[in-house]
């Protein structure tokens, strides 16, 4: 990379970054309807079980994983499609500056307008659902380390379908199997330390699980999306 690429990349980035969000702000059900999606199941869950705080205390965790999982797939079908449809993404891909490197600009943008809100509201629902308080802080970490990473995982699939009328279906079958490690282990740390115990190890893995994803999602995506525009 030469001395100048490293500012134009820079730009690059920021412009991706501070476009998408601003797409989001101004269009609100973008960023706001993964929340209420989010907010519905964790509300109606103890509404069609049980008001006992030690059985809604024991699913808590694995309630509210599943939710904010399922949040995040809903909002992964329109990542690319937009920019598909008004010839942003063909810009991309002609763009001097490499696609993997604005694909994870739009990933960023993505996990701020998503992944993150609902790590900082994920408490709320907590509290419904009786998880004891010392769980809170873990509930939050975990989420926004795993939601980081559904987001990665994710955002392959959404540009293998970026091409297919209505690929919400395909998406959700090609993806949910890659997220049941994150689920397992996010749901894991709240668990842990609801009752107190070590959860350094289960954050360990969740942030390898990020990492892994991060190296290889960007790239994955640029091909994918280069691979649907030939095609």
């Amino acid at each position: 990379m030469s001395s100048d690429s490293g500012p134009q990349w820079r730009r690059a980035f920021c412009a991706v970054l501070v476009r998408d969000m601003r797409l989001r702000l101004r269009h609100g059900s973008d960023w706001g309807s993964p929340l209420v999606f989010f907010a519905l199941i964790t509300t109606l869950f103890p509404l069609a079980t049980t008001p006992d705080p030690v059985t809604l205390a024991r699913v808590a965790p694995g309630v509210v994983w599943v939710a904010a999982l399922l949040a995040v797939l809903l909002s992964l079908e329109a990542l690319f499609r937009e920019d598909r449809d008004d010839g942003t993404l063909e810009q991309m891909m002609f763009s001097p500056v490499p696609t993997w490197w604005l694909v994870l600009a739009k990933l960023c943008a993505h996990w701020l307008m998503t992944g993150l809100p609902l790590a900082l509201v994920a408490p709320v629902p907590g509290i419904m659902l009786a998880l004891p308080a010392q769980g809170f802080w873990a509930l939050s970490l975990s989420l926004a380390l795993g939601s980081a990473t559904l987001i990665l995982i994710g955002a392959i699939g959404a540009a293998l379908t970026v091409s297919v009328r209505r690929g919400g279906l395909l998406l959700s079958l090609m993806v949910l199997p890659l997220y049941i490690p994150v689920l397992i282990f996010g749901a894991g740390v709240v668990r842990l330390a609801g009752e107190g115990a070590a959860v350094a190890p289960y954050l360990a893995i969740l942030g390898a699980l990020l990492a892994g994803a991060l190296a290889l999602a960007p790239w994955a995506c640029a091909a994918a999306l280069r691979l649907g525009q030939d095609s």
